[in-house]
């Protein structure tokens, strides 16, 4: 589940991939998966497993 939608899952896919193939492309995300907050630094590497619940959150600025 990708922000409450369901998405296929795909074995060995990191954020960086899934961000990629949903076409998140905003500048400035936020990634949480099962409520845990996953560092920018490890969306390479961190990996989603069948049935990780996924927020994906662009931040907006604005004045």
């Amino acid at each position: 589940m990708i922000n409450s939608k369901e998405v296929i899952w795909k074995k060995d896919e990191t954020i960086s991939l899934l961000l990629k193939r949903m076409n998140f492309v905003f500048p400035m995300i936020v990634v949480k998966i099962n409520g845990r907050l996953i560092k920018k630094d490890k969306y390479s590497t961190q990996l989603i497993n069948d049935n990780d619940e996924i927020s994906v959150i662009h931040m907006i600025s604005g004045g």
